[in-house]
């Protein structure tokens, strides 16, 4: 098969996003199929072209994939209107693309929504099959978190979201809430699966190695910093954990986000010097990060939507590396960290319990390891990308065989 793949914020690990659809793409050549990625550029992303672009793109074959890189500057502390002239203009490019090209199957992953439709396009006026996966589920979430409130930009993306369902062939969710929420939209259940983000345990090689004796602990987050995180959930921990005396336990944040500068500015007026700032760095080097680290902070703003609605990379960075996970909203997550015992979910908006929960793993520190450690069987066991790739192919040929 011929598999035209688009992902607007395509990367690979040596990028500090995800790479979600880098390791899919490879496992896809692997069973002897093409796949040509549609992409656009990003700050914090790394497509593997290096060259000049030539009339506004570029193209190579990085690992045997054939990437297409538009040059559409993004970062995500762009306005919305800035942001959204960009997903509009991949949306264009990416249509002429599929309206010019050969190909067998288009697969289109969300985000942005826009991201589907070149596979509308293509599906009504080629008649090709399409598969689109849904990260997020637009417009709920902007809606319920308040950023986007304008009623005909909100019905423009309804109409968007359920014409990018109903063209799809079939779909894929990345966690309950999403598939839920496309079965909602109209979608027979034979129609959507489910497969999460997953644990890149070949890239990640070996777990952290556990100091049972070490004196000062580290909680990461390691993700953007923007409205949908709520990282001010962590000052406000920083803060209790300064009143209550734990100098030996830093706060540390890798990432960028439209909100990291407001960040940074509360952190120094309220004096909180236990909180660490540093720019996104590659996958790669997060790795080395996450392993010298003690905790993983799994943190959301406290939206409902949230809850089920999401499958976040950085969760499966956090397991694949051996950390307990806390974790501060309820859901499916919440769920998975308390049933295998991988963690601690508390309330939201609660610093006393947040804090509570830190001081309980770090003053324990062989209930820290063992948590950490089933961290890591729970990566092995359900969540490594080879198997779940499997699935992700074979509902794709699927797809194919059944047009």
């Amino acid at each position: 098969m011929n598999i035209l793949y688009y992902h607007q914020h395509f990367s690979t690990p040596q990028g500090a996003t995800g790479t979600r659809s880098y390791e899919m793409a490879r496992r896809l050549i692997r069973c002897n199929h093409q796949v040509t990625m549609i992409c656009g550029s990003s700050e914090i992303g790394h497509t593997g072209l290096s060259g000049p672009f030539i009339n506004g793109q570029r193209k190579g074959i990085v690992e045997g994939i054939h990437v297409v890189e538009f040059y559409l500057p993004y970062s995500n502390k762009d306005n919305f209107f800035k942001r959204s002239i960009t997903f509009l203009r991949f949306a264009y490019k990416s249509i002429i693309w599929a309206l010019k090209h050969t190909y067998d199957l288009v697969f289109a992953t969300s985000t942005p929504l826009t991201a589907g439709i070149p596979g509308i396009v293509a599906t009504i006026i080629r008649r090709k099959p399409f598969v689109f996966e849904v990260r997020d589920l637009w417009p709920e979430l902007p809606k319920k978190m308040g950023v986007i409130t304008n009623k005909w930009v909100l019905f423009a993306m309804h109409v968007l979201e359920w014409l990018s369902y109903h063209s799809a062939k079939s779909c894929i969710g990345l966690s309950p809430g999403i598939v839920k929420g496309i079965q909602k939209r109209g979608i027979t259940s034979d129609s959507v699966t489910m497969i999460p983000n997953g644990c890149d345990l070949q890239l990640i090689g070996p777990t952290k190695i556990y100091d049972l004796h070490k004196k000062n602990f580290t909680a990461i987050f390691a993700g953007a910093h923007g409205i949908a995180n709520g990282l001010d959930a962590v000052l406000d921990t920083a803060g209790v954990l300064q009143k209550m005396g734990r100098d030996d336990i830093s706060l540390m944040f890798i990432g960028d986000g439209k909100l990291k500068p407001s960040l940074q500015k509360r952190a120094i007026a309220e004096n909180l010097n236990n909180c660490v700032f540093h720019d996104p760095i590659p996958k790669t080097q997060l790795i080395q990060k996450l392993k010298q680290a003690d905790i993983g902070l799994m943190i959301l703003a406290n939206v409902p939507a949230f809850y089920f609605g999401t499958s976040p990379n950085k969760f499966f960075d956090y397991i694949a590396c051996g950390l307990p996970v806390i974790n501060n909203y309820p859901g499916w997550l919440a769920g998975l960290i308390n049933k295998y015992q991988c963690g601690c979910a508390v309330p939201p908006d609660d610093p006393q319990a947040f804090a509570r929960a830190i001081v309980a793993l770090v003053d324990h520190p062989i209930r820290l390891k063992k948590m950490g450690q089933n961290s890591r069987k729970l990566a092995e066991s359900q969540f490594d990308r080879d198997i779940l790739a499997k699935h992700w192919i074979k509902w794709i040929e699927r797809t194919y065989a059944s047009i």
